[in-house]
């Protein structure tokens, strides 16, 4: 599938983006592959990773930058667009700049690919875009929106964009796991309510459904996969035994549980072995065949929450979950 392509990453020099990187080289032999992001620093570490190779390109530039992701984008066949102001409370405090990055971004990649002729695109999202109650959550549904209804929007030039969302990426920076292994030895672990539940990730797991919505996409579609749940007080007596839990309350924009699909979007929801599929109700496309392939409908008033999931991360299946990453 990328074999002889050539691939750019948006935000690419992020923890997705290194492990992206990283399954492509490795699994398959594409003619270029491009680093786009705005860290020139990062850009040069992650360079010193891979010394004498000829297919991996680094492009310093900002999604906010239309004209740089135009000459960035000159022959580039696919595009995984990962960029993206992420942290919650970072989110809160500087919305203009969260809007910049995760909706008037979007909108450069799509204007621009479309226009450079990018025949895929696959944009990530979170479960915090599911009936969002925080900024980063709001800018990343209108993201979704923007992705799946580009489909109609790009017409004749042919681009196809899709949408993958997923929980927590264990591991990742600002995520809750190297946090507590950070902070373990000072023997209390904060924790924001005891009754908190997440969804939980790997990276390569994730880099796997961004493969497969690549392979599977038609256009409009919102892929989810299903993964595991986890009670953060479980997590933070797992990674650290001896420590002290400390409920410290909520923050600012911060939800107790979390939602991958809600019930508004059951209607159009069809469930497959290992996934989930979203389609949109825009031009009957959750009425098509080709989108639908095979998949079962859910049922009416249908949620996927953390806290309502038939998979769980308990105990010694979760110290071995644990054990698969590097944090």
């Amino acid at each position: 599938m990328f074999d002889n392509r050539n691939i750019l990453i948006t935000g690419g020099t992020g923890s997705f983006g290194k492990e992206f990187v990283k399954t492509i080289l490795t699994n398959y032999k594409p003619k270029k592959l491009i680093v786009f992001s705005r860290d020139e620093m990062k850009q040069w570490e992650m360079a010193k990773m891979y010394p004498d190779n000829d297919i991996l390109r680094f492009f310093i530039g900002d999604v906010r930058d239309k004209d740089r992701l135009y000459r960035a984008l000159t022959g580039v066949d696919y595009v995984v667009h990962a960029a993206a102001t992420k942290i919650v409370p970072v989110a809160e405090y500087d919305p203009f700049e969260c809007v910049k990055t995760n909706v008037i971004g979007a909108m450069n990649v799509i204007d621009a690919t479309i226009d450079q002729k990018i025949k895929k695109v696959v944009a990530l999202s979170t479960d915090k875009a599911s009936s969002p109650i925080n900024l980063y959550g709001a800018t990343k549904l209108a993201s979704d929106k923007l992705f799946t209804a580009s489909n109609s929007y790009s017409g004749e030039h042919g681009t196809r964009f899709c949408v993958v969302r997923y929980g927590n990426v264990a591991g990742s920076r600002g995520s809750v796991i190297p946090f507590f292994n950070e902070i373990k030895k000072q023997g209390k672990l904060p924790i924001t309510d005891l009754k908190m539940t997440r969804f939980l990730i790997t990276l390569s797991e994730a880099v796997k459904t961004v493969e497969h919505a690549f392979k599977e996409m038609v256009g409009s579609e919102i892929f989810v996969k299903k993964i595991p749940s986890v009670k953060i007080v479980e997590l933070a007596k797992v990674i650290g035994p001896e420590c002290k839990i400390e409920e410290i309350g909520m923050r600012p924009g911060e939800k107790l549980h979390e939602q991958l699909i809600s019930s508004d979007e059951a209607s159009h929801t069809y469930e497959f072995d290992e996934y989930y599929k979203i389609l949109s109700p825009l031009n009957s496309w959750d009425s098509c065949s080709r989108r639908i392939k095979g998949g079962k409908k859910v049922g009416e008033g249908f949620v996927y929450t953390s806290d309502q999931n038939n998979s769980w991360l308990q105990d010694v299946k979760l110290k071995e979950w644990l054990g698969q990453i590097d944090y």
